[in-house]
């Protein structure tokens, strides 16, 4: 395997957004995100079933089976539901075979490395999301950014979007951006406070 092991980044990610999804209170559920038409809550439903996706993918099963949304989580059951499917996610991926055998996902068949670090690219999104949502209460990882940044630039080139893309168009980051800003423009976000 050439490319770099994305599982380090990955579980550093997984560890951010457990912190993050812990901040969020009772009354932020409802609260606009700037992911599209989702609310706080929904987002949470989406991190919880997307990371079930991949962990569904990292032991061999089909993840498009998945729905990548999770159901049936009460309000004040985010933190336990996703510390449930990160160890699954985790313990999936573990194997170094996993890394080069081919996976299914969603954008097509690619080697189990590059399915793992578009999830990277998922999960920091998501987390920078949520973080805008709730009003950023921890500082979030400028590594995890710049990895995910890479990886989106590979994986979602502008000119390659359609409709069925499920990021929007890139907008331009504003000057002086830092890597996070940098990614949510490319994956066509706006920080609420601009939106």
């Amino acid at each position: 395997m050439n490319a770099v092991d994305p599982r380090p980044f990955y579980t550093r990610a997984t560890e951010q957004a457990a912190s993050l999804i812990k901040t969020v209170r009772p009354e932020q559920l409802t609260g606009p995100t700037p992911c599209g038409d989702f609310d706080v809550r929904t987002l949470l439903s989406h991190i919880v079933g997307g990371t079930l996706r991949i962990a569904v993918v990292g032991e061999g099963g089909d993840g498009l089976a998945v729905r990548p949304f999770a159901e049936g989580v009460g309000d004040d059951g985010w933190t336990a539901a996703y510390e449930d499917v990160r160890e699954r996610v985790l313990a999936a991926w573990k194997h170094d075979e996993r890394m080069v055998a081919p996976v299914r996902v969603p954008w097509g068949e690619v080697p189990g490395h590059a399915a793992l670090s578009g999830y990277v690219m998922e999960l920091v999104t998501h987390s920078w999301d949520l973080a805008e949502s709730v009003g950023h209460p921890l500082e979030l990882d400028p590594e995890l950014a710049e990895f995910a940044l890479a990886a989106a630039h590979r994986a979602l080139p502008d000119a390659q979007r359609d409709e069925q893309t499920p990021f929007g168009s890139a907008l331009s980051a504003p000057e002086g951006a830092d890597a996070y800003e940098q990614l949510a423009a490319w994956l066509g976000r706006r920080p609420l406070s601009r939106a």
